[in-house]
Formats: C-alpha cells, structure tokens, sequence
C-alpha cells in the first residue's frame, strides 16, 4: 500500500499493488479488509473511478495515533535510484512540522537553518505555509501522463496570508519553493493578487497559458522530459529557454531527481 492523498474526512488515497516485480493493481472487493501488524487495518470504501489499484481508505485509527503507527510500519516512498533504505530524516524539510505528505517535499529539503538565516540577513523574507505534497507516480508511465497528479492539501495561516499580501503589494518578488507551493499560492489567490488564509486542496494545473495572480519566481528541481513539472514551469519562462538551460545542466554534470540540485526562475 502506497499512500497517496489525505482527505478531508480523514480517510486516505491509496495505490494498492503487488509486490515487486510483478507490480499490477490487486483487484480487490469494496469493503475489503488489509490487515498490518501492531493492530492496524484498513477498510476499502470505493476504488478510484480512472486510476487502476487506487482505492480510498479508512484506517483502524487516526490522529496522532494513525501517523505513529505510519512511522513504524512503512517507510518513505524510495526512489530507483537511491539504493538502499534511508531514514524518514532525509527527506524531512528542516522545518517541517504537520505530518501529511505521502511524498518528499524536494525543493525545501536543501534548506538549512543556517540557509535560511543567511537569507533573512540579506532582508529576504520567509512566509511558512503548510501543504501536503501527494504522490508522484502511480507506478504506471501510461498512467503518470494522462493523470498528473491528485489534489494536494494546503494551509495558509494568516500571518503567512499577510506576507505575501504585503510583498506582493510593494511589488517585491514572490519566490514558492517548489511547483506545489506555486500551486498552492495560485489557488489561494484571487484576481488582484490578494491570498487568501485557509484549509483547502488544490487541482490546480498551470502552463504557459496561465496567467500568475501572484508568483513571479520559483526553486525548483530538475525534472526529467516526461514531467508534468515542466508544463508548470513554462508559466515562468519560454520552453526554449527551458531548454537551453537544460542542456547547460546536463553539460555540466547537475544532478536530477529529488535529491539532486535547484535551480532559481525569475
């Protein structure tokens, strides 16, 4: 079971698969029962109406309970090139506080406190919002192109709300770190630039066609060709520009993936 999405109601997304090699969808029976060690189980409410072996969830649990349980019996999502098995640390953002994400949030893991003090004596302010980001591939490549990605959760505290308001207002740059946060930014912001506090979920899908109401700048990873990370881009900067950049990436042996390194478009 690869968790997916958190909902509202506090049920889950989940892929739900064979064991590798095989890694097919189980066809499984609505109501179906999985059963974990520690006591832990899950019922199957309904199976997601276009995406093979993607089920909603309803744990034994929940709360804090649920998350401890998570943290015992799984692992973090690991990638096909990390080799080996790495601890949930390493894929922790320094300054993460409300479990929820089923995957790494990459862009803010290179961040360090002495990082982020560096930048706010040179006057760059930080806004801190919440947001869960959700899982990036349901192992299927034909899949991965015609669903790009699940709605995502978001929480934007009003402090934060202020901040960009004022930025925004006194026409400094608004950086997202990450194409989740500039998805989230967009979907809280109205016309004339204003976010809006709150709890919500975001399915937004941004290309070059979409006018940003309140981002003009992002950290982003390097993304593979396939992406749907590079549509998002192109609302920031021409495709052939993209890929000029690109090839001097690949020319001087930059790294890709989620451990690998950002690059700053404004």
């Amino acid at each position: 079971m690869r968790l997916a999405s958190h909902l509202s109601d506090g049920s889950w997304l989940a892929l739900i698969r064979n064991a590798l090699p095989e890694n097919r969808p189980v066809r499984e029976e609505t109501n179906s029962m999985i059963n974990f060690d520690l006591g832990l189980s899950a019922r199957l409410e309904f199976p997601h109406k276009e995406i093979p072996g993607m089920w909603k969830v309803r744990f034994s649990t929940h709360g804090s309970a649920l998350v401890d349980l998570i943290y015992r019996l799984g692992e973090p999502v690991r990638y096909r090139y990390v080799s080996q098995s790495w601890g949930l640390n390493y894929y922790q953002t320094v300054y993460a506080r409300e479990p929820g994400s089923a995957e790494m949030p990459s862009a803010g893991r290179a961040f360090s406190w002495e990082t982020l003090l560096r930048l706010r004596r040179k006057g760059i302010e930080t806004a801190y919002i919440t947001l869960h980001t959700g899982l990036s591939s349901y192992l299927d490549d034909e899949l991965d192109r015609r669903h790009p990605g699940l709605e995502e959760e978001y929480d934007i505290g009003e402090r934060a709300a202020s901040r960009i308001r004022a930025a925004y207002s006194a026409g400094r740059r608004v950086i997202a770190v990450g194409t989740t946060v500039v998805r989230a930014l967009e979907s809280a912001a109205q016309a004339d630039g204003v976010v809006r506090a709150g709890r919500r979920y975001t399915g937004l899908r941004i290309t070059s066609d979409t006018a940003l109401r309140v981002t003009n700048g992002i950290l982003t990873g390097l993304h593979e060709p396939a992406a749907s990370h590079l549509e998002l881009l192109s609302a920031f900067i021409s495709p052939a520009l993209l890929r000029e950049a690109y090839l001097d990436a690949v020319r001087l042996r930059y790294l890709w993936h989620e451990f690998g390194d950002l690059n700053l478009i404004i």
